[in-house]
């Protein structure tokens, strides 16, 4: 029991990662991006060639994926998302699953469609036991990192200027450009740093998650239910929400195997039901 709480731990943080990106667009610049599991794949397929054809290290790869991501998400905002942002929900949704399934139609042409798999480095393999409880080394590594980016977060969203000017451009923009504060480049950066999250999520869960032209669409229910449970008006809500959801996805398809993959979405409903705004957001 305790090794499937640790590892449905670590597929939670895993969660978190991938999530916490769309949480930022969703929650604080309020634009739906479905195609936030792109960047997540894509994030995965930069590691995935760097290490197991170039040779590149593993944990050098995971800046690259960042950054390569953050690029992207930054040359995309420019061009395309910008024009989007006082659009309708319903344009805004329409225009990002398009680009979900471009992402997919293109690295199905340039990759394949065969599942990638990740060489992990040897030290980051195996498992060890600590009072009974097997510990995989990669998820601790998982926990350790994810943990530290959750933390970080929270605080440059909550405590820096720049977190209060995002705030404060998100609430009332031509307020914000009164004052000085220059939205235009919060934005852009914003959703840079939230493409990027997205890929070193895509990453790190290459090996556990899989790899393949599908990630997008496989996942982007996973995302969304994250942001829905946890709410948006701060990190802790996404983080609680990918803890529990973990937990329980680990532990459900191990103990009721029967039902898999739904014990996610009898929590979902649970949440919803009881909290509409989202476990940490406040109702309206």
């Amino acid at each position: 029991m305790l090794t499937l709480l640790f590892d449905g731990l670590a597929y939670g943080m895993l969660l978190f990662v991938l999530s916490c990106g769309l949480a930022v667009t969703l929650g604080l610049m309020n634009f739906i991006n479905l195609a936030h599991g792109a960047f997540a794949m894509a994030g995965g397929y930069v590691t995935v060639v760097l290490t197991n054809r170039w040779g590149v290290p593993f944990l050098l790869t995971l800046p690259i994926a960042f950054i390569a991501t953050a690029l992207v998400g930054a040359i995309l905002e420019k061009t395309l998302y910008a024009r989007l942002y006082d659009k309708t929900h319903l344009d805004q949704v329409l225009f990002s699953i398009g680009l979900v399934f471009i992402t997919v139609a293109g690295i199905d042409y340039v990759m394949g469609s065969q599942q990638q798999i990740l060489n992990l480095p040897e030290f980051l393999r195996g498992r060890v036991t600590v009072l009974g409880v097997g510990i995989g080394i990669y998820r601790t590594f998982l926990i350790l990192v994810c943990g530290a980016l959750a933390v970080s977060l929270q605080l440059v969203l909550s405590r820096t200027r720049f977190g209060s000017r995002l705030r404060a451009s998100v609430d009332d923009r031509r307020v914000a450009r009164g004052v000085g504060i220059r939205v235009n480049t919060i934005f852009a950066v914003t959703f840079a740093v939230g493409s990027g999250l997205a890929g070193l999520g895509g990453a790190l869960g290459a090996e556990i998650l899989g790899l393949d032209p599908t990630f997008p669409l496989k996942f982007m229910v996973y995302f969304l239910i994250v942001v829905s449970v946890g709410g948006t008006s701060s990190m802790l809500g996404p983080l609680a929400a990918s803890i529990i959801l973990g937990v329980a996805d680990v532990i459900g398809k191990y103990y009721v195997p029967s039902l898999g993959g739904f014990i996610i979405y009898i929590v979902l409903v649970a949440v919803l039901v009881l909290r509409p705004q989202g476990l940490f957001s406040r109702a309206r």
